[in-house]
């Protein structure tokens, strides 16, 4: 028998699969439906059909970036920002955050223009950055923009609702090159090139004043600030007066006495980082600075919305991870034993909470 069929369940299975594509799961639904075949003596017959529709799930959504912005008043060569720098650049490197940044902004009323232009254009969800020298600047922007997480190095405190603070607390492992510098000496005078008498400098010069007059009562440290936070010209000036003077160790705690130091054929100690690739017959070693646990710390409390104004001075130290002394690359080898063991010692103490040393942040005396 010859039949013209006339499909009319089109609307309904269009209908099916709209239902199905909109359920909570992606499991397989029969839906049944009637089509309707019309033959030639014109009776009408109704034949189930039954359809499978799978609904296609939507991609699941993966962890959400956090939108962050490094703000520093130096270039990023200059040790302290560089510190800060590397811990947010590991950070995109897992993939945690989107980083973007701009260096060398300085001292000049432009810290305050660059926060606000990127409060408002980029929105990012933290901000970090150094303070010192732009205090004014950088929490009057932040109370303008209360959503924005605020972490800057400051020598003053946190602010409701949104600065954060923090510091380089490397006191600890100053005080442990001051060891290794009052055995080396041979003319019992080691030098000190730093930044500024502030008490964020004061403590770590006090600190390796501390060890190395602990093992060598006779030593005299030689202190010089440049009145700079970056300034190697002047800095290697100030390393080569002290030379001349008599010092034998240097302990640079600003950029540029290093090269001094390698000139003069003499030993040296780097500062906030790990700087022996600079002269790696000169620096022995030196205190670091590892911003990691703090960068952390607040990736975590923004992207958990548990985010709040507070002092974060413990994750700079050693009990958080946040200071160590940089490796030895090899020195451990050429120094006497017992002088390496004293240090080692003197850091597993620290690291175990059993030896503290003094936070002095007095101007050193000289």
């Amino acid at each position: 028998m010859k039949a013209t069929y006339r499909i009319l369940f089109a609307a309904l299975l269009t209908a099916a699969l709209v239902l199905a594509a909109c359920g909570p799961a992606p499991t397989p639904q029969t839906v049944t439906v009637k089509e309707t075949v019309v033959v030639e003596q014109k009776s009408t017959v109704e034949v189930p059909v039954q359809v499978v529709v799978t609904a296609t799930p939507e991609p699941a959504a993966g962890p959400v970036k956090l939108k962050v912005f490094g703000a520093f008043a130096t270039p990023i060569e200059e040790p302290w920002d560089g510190v800060i720098h590397a811990a947010l650049l590991e950070a995109q490197n897992k993939g945690q955050i989107d980083y973007k940044w701009q260096d060398n902004i300085g001292y000049a009323g432009d810290m305050e223009k660059v926060l606000r232009e990127t409060a408002e254009k980029d929105k990012p969800d933290a901000i970090f950055g150094d303070a010192f020298g732009n205090e004014e600047a950088v929490r009057k922007v932040a109370a303008e923009f209360p959503k924005i997480a605020f972490v800057f190095g400051s020598g003053s405190g946190p602010a409701e609702p949104n600065v954060s603070v923090f510091d380089n607390w490397i006191h600890e492992p100053a005080y442990l090159t001051g060891l290794i510098a009052g055995k080396l000496t041979k003319t019992n005078v080691v030098g000190v090139v730093a930044a500024m008498p502030v008490p964020e400098v004061n403590r770590l010069v006090n600190a390796f004043t501390q060890g190395a007059k602990e093992v060598n009562p006779k030593v005299k440290v030689k202190v010089t600030f440049i009145n700079s936070w970056f300034d190697p010209p002047t800095a290697k000036e100030a390393a080569l007066a002290q030379i001349a003077a008599g010092a034998d160790v240097l302990y640079a705690e600003r950029f540029g006495v290093i090269e001094a130091a390698q000139e003069k054929k003499l030993v040296a100690f780097g500062n906030m980082s790990d700087q022996n690739s600079l002269a790696p017959d000169t620096v022995i070693t030196g205190p670091v600075w590892n911003m990691g646990p703090t960068v952390q710390y607040v990736i975590a409390q923004v992207a958990g919305g548990t985010y709040t104004a507070q002092d974060l001075k413990d994750f700079s130290m050693y009990g958080k991870g946040g200071a160590s002394l940089a490796d030895w690359h090899g020195w451990d080898a050429k120094l006497p034993a017992d002088l390496v063991k004293l240090v080692q010692d003197k850091e597993a103490a620290i690291e175990a909470g059993l030896f503290r040393v003094d936070i002095n942040e007095n101007a050193p005396t000289q």
